[in-house]
């Protein structure tokens, strides 16, 4: 077994031990909740991990692109909802058919348009093809008004369609302090479209929404499926966000030590690892996990600036854990996750669906 200081830097590392008590724990509040957990597979696009949510009662998986279904359905996972409004081409539209030979296969549409092309691209197969109405809860991204999703349901099932319900992703809840407000947000353009699709004479089975900032407020009655994605990592936007603290990331870059120039820490963890990713309200580029009070304070492709938390700084050579801004974006640009126990590299985990984005 190899020493994690004979690992090569910079490598992503996840705690076995603090990702399986996240996703247990998540599995344990959705069944205490009455809610069927389906985690957002986008985070980790590993079937690795995918594997040990499914053990401890996942449903399925949510996946963001046709091509995330595919790697999944490749590794045995057949349950999969496509949580995007797509909008098929005769390319897509023929591996959407092939994915339904071997998986139960879930489509999000947000508009009568994209329903009926939908419909005409899959041509028979549009009858075994389930659909959910994408409704906006306040993010302002994609999705239908939550009045509209009825009139884009019945489109949907007159093209021939299977209408399951509606589902929505409250994104806007990744700000400081926002959390109460969008999961009330969210509750009520659910509520809503669920009634639009009710009063066009089509029963919504599915009612899904959740992220990982409001899980801990949704609840059974405002809806029956929960899918958020980045609580089975952790990161340093959930960390300052407050709704992970510093011993429930599991995900880390491993990073070396390489220079002290000008007072500060500079490592070889850059963007090309860590990821762009900051928020406005963030305090850093990312954090070092076992230095609360160290911030990255500037990111380049190989380098990250530490400003330190005081104390004397670690050596050249050292190695520190810094934890990224934002989990999905820094495992999408590795080959690989280094599962890690007691400090010790325990398994190397492929990335499979990275990249996968069509």
């Amino acid at each position: 077994m190899t020493d994690l200081h004979d690992l090569s830097t910079p490598a992503l590392l996840v705690d076995v031990d603090v990702m399986q008590r996240n996703i247990d724990d998540m599995a344990a509040y959705a069944d205490r909740a009455g809610l069927a957990l389906r985690p957002h597979a986008k985070t980790h696009k590993t079937p690795a991990v995918a594997d040990l949510q499914r053990a401890a009662g996942a449903r399925g998986l949510t996946v963001a692109t046709v091509s995330e279904a595919e790697v999944f359905a490749d590794a045995g996972h057949t349950d999969l909802f496509v949580a995007y409004p797509l909008w098929l081409d005769d390319a897509r539209a023929r591996r959407v058919r092939t994915l339904l030979d071997r998986a139960t296969l879930t489509l999000g549409i947000d508009s009568s348009e994209a329903a009926r092309r939908l419909a005409a691209q899959l041509g028979a197969d549009a009858a075994r093809t389930r659909v959910v109405v994408e409704v906006d809860s306040g993010h302002h991204r994609s999705g239908a008004a939550p009045d509209d999703a009825g009139p884009v349901a019945e489109a949907a099932a007159h093209a021939g369609l299977e209408v399951t319900g509606v589902f929505t992703f409250p994104g806007h809840s990744y700000s400081p302090g926002a959390q109460g407000d969008v999961a009330a947000e969210e509750a009520d353009a659910l509520a809503r479209a669920a009634e639009s699709l009710r009063a066009h004479g089509l029963q919504p089975t599915l009612v899904s929404g959740g992220s990982t900032p409001t899980a801990a407020r949704s609840r059974a009655g405002e809806m029956n499926e929960l899918r958020p994605g980045v609580y089975v990592f952790g990161d340093a936007q959930q960390w300052e966000l407050g709704t992970t603290s510093p011993d429930r990331i599991a995900l880390t870059a491993w990073s070396t030590v390489v220079s002290h120039a000008g007072g500060r820490v500079v490592l070889d963890a850059g963007s090309k690892v860590l990821g762009a990713d900051r928020p406005s309200w963030a305090t850093g580029h990312g954090r070092m996990l076992d230095h609360p009070g160290a911030r990255v304070v500037l990111l380049s492709e190989h380098h990250a600036v530490v400003d330190w938390d005081g104390g004397p700084l670690p050596g050249l050579g050292s190695r520190v854990r810094v934890v990224p801004n934002h989990a999905c974006n820094a495992v999408n640009l590795v080959d690989e996750l280094v599962a890690v126990r007691d400090g010790v590299v325990a398994d190397r985990w492929a990335v499979a669906a990275r990249g996968a984005n069509t």
